[in-house]
């Protein structure tokens, strides 16, 4: 489909809404107006009382292939996630094999060029012995290197102080972290098991994986990103205590330490454990009210930089287990526009400020290429919402391969009605188009 014509849009971008008509030509923006009714196109959609956005850029997410393809696909969760207005995704390196060589990051680009309904990108991933190997990455195709700084995922845990003094003097692209202590962990884990043995409490899952360990990982991130000028990107902010570490006296085109707070740690506290049990655990934890109000007021005050999801789908059976067997993660993605939007009816942020924190800001502290924005000559990564289409998340329309979600159960008064990646429009009233893929995200790094 060559043109698409939206009309009679309430246009969401750069800090304000205006009503207006857009005009979509191949993969880009030609023509932003009030009124461009006089125009043909192959497609036209009447857009009256919907809200047109910058497409979603998660820069977080967690597919699962190659390796664990019983959990999640490229294809399942883009899927997913331009039904739930993510245009854009930025997926990590913890699959089997980890991607830790410039061969393996390789593969999973092709598999997401076959496969992928949304743009794409894939983070290389830091071990204590791949240094050589991170360093060949190529700051123009790749969104950045992950490092897990408290990990217990195969060869992914980078703790030896030589590799992350290493890592930190000489990676000039992007670093983005998981942030929690080791050792601070397996401490409180083995004191946790004396207490209780194999049965541990669900709820006590804040107090293994605690702010004390994640305070001591984060500031240790920032301190050698301060003593070498490293570019750092601290993920999943779960604690009060954390948000002191990053500064909001800057423009976000000019800070080197830069952070993310995700969905779950937004929407859920600790007294949702009694309800949610093993369906909301993440590392890092969901952890007391305090630390879910701190979370969202740093996010309000531009300490917490953007909004992701996380999303780490495991299988029903998995996560239907005790604490030490059940894993950390869940499916985020189809429902992490929709949830802001809710916080919006409830009147805690702007739409501005949704379409800033999970559009714009992705886009800059990644410096993605002509992505995040609605503007002429940019692709066309957009979506339509309906803000007062209420509706229910049940097990029919879940999207994510596992086939659970966290919300199920949910009512959501905004409804995605279509999504257009590149100009294509692949998601459209609950039908999709997939006869074009999304493309591989380009980075603008000078």
């Amino acid at each position: 489909m060559k043109s698409i014509l939206i009309q009679n849009a309430n246009i969401v971008n750069e800090g304000r809404i205006f009503a207006g008509d857009l005009l979509i030509r191949d993969k880009h923006i030609e023509r932003i107006d009030g009124d461009l009714s006089g125009l043909s196109a192959d497609l036209i959609i009447n857009a009256e009382g919907k809200y047109l956005l910058p497409g979603v850029i998660d820069d977080q997410v967690h597919f699962r292939e190659p390796g664990l393809t019983h959990k999640a696909e490229i294809y399942t969760e883009s899927k997913a996630a331009v039904a739930g207005g993510v245009t854009s995704f930025m997926e990590m390196p913890n699959t089997i094999p980890n991607t830790l060589t410039q061969e393996l990051l390789e593969e999973k680009y092709q598999i997401a060029q076959r496969n992928s309904l949304a743009n794409y990108s894939f983070f290389m991933g830091a071990s204590n012995d791949n240094l050589e190997e991170v360093l060949k990455t190529d700051g123009r195709k790749v969104c950045g290197i992950k490092a897990f700084m408290g990990s217990s995922t195969g060869n992914m845990l980078v703790d030896n102080e030589e590799t992350l003094e290493s890592l930190f003097s000489k990676v000039d692209l992007l670093i983005a972290t998981h942030c929690e202590d080791e050792t601070t962990i397996r401490n409180n884990t083995a004191l946790f098991r004396e207490k209780f043995g194999e049965d541990v409490p669900i709820s006590c899952h804040p107090q293994i994986r605690s702010e004390e360990a994640c305070y001591k990982s984060s500031s240790l991130a920032v301190s050698l990103a301060e003593k070498h000028g490293t570019r750092l990107h601290i993920l999943h902010i779960s604690t009060a205590k954390e948000t002191s570490l990053f500064r909001n006296d800057l423009p976000l085109k000019d800070k080197k330490i830069t952070s993310e707070a995700c969905i779950h740690h937004l929407w859920f506290d600790d007294r949702d454990y009694d309800n949610k049990g093993t369906f909301i655990k993440w590392n890092p934890a969901v952890k007391s009210v305090n630390d879910r109000d701190a979370i969202f007021k740093a996010v309000l005050d531009n300490k917490i930089d953007v909004i992701a999801t996380d999303h780490a789908p495991h299988t029903l059976e998995e996560k239907q287990n005790k604490y030490f067997q059940a894993p950390s993660g869940g499916p985020l993605i189809q429902h992490s526009l929709v949830a802001m939007l809710e916080f919006y009816h409830q009147g805690k942020i702007s739409l501005e400020r949704i379409v800033e924190k999970m559009a714009h800001n992705p886009a800059i502290l990644f410096e993605i290429e002509q992505r995040g924005y609605i503007r002429e000559g940019y692709f066309a990564d957009l979506v339509l919402v309906d803000l007062n289409n209420p509706w229910a998340v049940n097990e029919q329309n879940i999207l994510a391969k596992c086939g659970w979600s966290p919300f199920e159960g949910e009512t959501f008064t905004s409804k995605v009605t279509h999504t257009f990646v590149s100009g294509h429009p692949v998601y459209q009233e609950g039908m999709f188009n997939e006869t074009q893929k999304g493309e591989r995200l380009l980075f603008d790094r000078k």
